[in-house]
């Protein structure tokens, strides 16, 4: 690293926006301003800065001054901290400039994107930068795809235990969840949405789960990545496509090639919401199915993208209220079958809205899980997901203080 001893363990980068701020509010929660943990906050506005420590009665509080269009003050932030995470999104217009810095001063990385096509332009970009220097780059932790990542794994864990292997097919439900959608998760969703409206090979690549892979030569055949309107023996009930199974499938196949095929070269995986086991629960699926295509199909166009875009979409910086967060929770249920036929069931829950109570709670664990727990002997620099980097010492920090479960039912 460009400093052996760095005066902080961790900066929160885009610290005034929305998940920033309620990041902030839970790591000052965990550790303090003066604890054993040092950390700061960064963005590119001073009076931001002094307003949101002044919100969060945190005096004390280092800040640091940063902007995504200013390398010189990214590299000034890393050479000063051994973690960043970064809450700037969309990621695919303002990310790119913090990795590359990051990868070259050996600064480890955290966020929550969930645009895959700019994790494969990271990873292919910066990738021999970040083994040189050290840098250990985490795409991907929020509730997209934590959640689903570490799930599958510890049910691959426990299968071991319970069978002698692990699962070559494993599938998420969503059985229930509550919470609502922020400006920037919308913001990245039209962003990839315009992307894929102008090229091609882009439409092409978003069509493949193993997009993310280093090599699909060899691998199976994947399920869809948005599982039609089916039911599904194995939970007794109907199943419609999951929105957010577009990045956390590839997360989960990322993984399973890093981990050097832990899960066998013939692992698949998908995932859907369950809807409900009759005629009702049929109607919720084809409404769910209805109404995600006719997003997608809107977003395709740019008329329907302004429209929905300027009058029905939240603006970035928006999102669901306290009492919101707090109210929200989800349900995930993971099923996994072996070669043999042996099954296994796990259930993963989270006690805030998936998108922003949780995901704030869950983000701020892997930025300490970076800093405390894995020194750089213990994981070399490069690209890595949230399972082949943490597995088990996350679950355990999630568990403990961000509210979720893991368990077999």
């Amino acid at each position: 690293m460009a400093y052996q001893t760095p005066h902080y363990n961790l900066v929160v980068f885009g610290a005034t926006g929305f998940v920033g701020r309620i990041l902030c509010q839970y790591l000052l929660n965990q550790v303090g301003v003066n604890g054993a943990v040092k950390w700061a906050i960064a963005g590119r506005s001073q009076a931001k800065l002094n307003a949101l420590v002044s919100d969060l009665g945190a005096n004390g509080l280092p800040q640091i001054i940063a902007d995504v269009s200013d390398e010189a003050s990214l590299r000034h932030m890393c050479d000063q901290t051994q973690v960043v995470i970064s809450t700037v999104g969309p990621y695919a217009l303002y990310g790119e400039p913090l990795v590359k810095v990051c990868a070259e001063t050996g600064t480890d990385y955290c966020d929550l994107t969930g645009e895959p096509q700019w994790i494969r332009q990271m990873s292919q970009r910066y990738s021999a930068t970040a083994e040189q220097s050290g840098a250990r780059i985490v795409h991907c932790c929020g509730f997209d795809s934590i959640p689903s990542d570490l799930g599958v794994y510890y049910l691959q864990q426990q299968a071991k235990q319970r069978f002698g292997r692990v699962c070559d097919r494993i599938k998420m439900r969503v059985k229930a969840a509550r919470g609502g959608i922020s400006g920037g998760t919308a913001a990245s969703g039209i962003n990839l949405a315009k992307e894929a409206s102008t090229n091609a090979t882009l439409r092409q690549e978003l069509d493949n789960p193993y997009s993310l892979c280093p090599d699909s030569s060899q691998l199976p055949e994947p399920p869809p990545i948005l599982v039609p309107v089916q039911y599904d023996p194995d939970f007794q009930g109907w199943v419609s496509p999951f929105v957010m199974a577009a990045i956390n499938t590839r997360i989960v196949l990322r993984s399973n090639a890093l981990l050097d095929y832990a899960y066998s070269k013939q692992f698949q995986y998908d995932e859907a919401v369950l809807t409900g086991p009759n005629a009702t629960g049929w109607l919720v699926a084809q409404g769910l199915s209805v109404s995600l295509v006719g997003v997608a199909a809107a977003m395709a166009f740019s008329p329907t993208r302004w429209l929905l875009e300027t009058m029905l979409i939240p603006k970035p910086g928006e999102g669901p209220s306290q009492a919101a967060q707090e109210q929200g929770f989800y349900d995930l249920r993971f099923w996994g079958t072996t070669a043999e036929g042996q099954t296994i069931q796990v259930k993963v829950t989270g006690d805030r809205d998936p998108g922003y109570g949780s995901t704030a709670k869950i983000l701020g664990q892997a930025g300490l899980c970076l800093a405390e727990d894995f020194p750089p002997s213990v994981k070399a620099g490069g690209f890595w997901t949230p399972a082949s980097m943490f597995g088990d010492v996350l679950i355990e920090r999630l568990v403990k203080d961000a509210g979720l479960t893991f368990e077999v039912c």
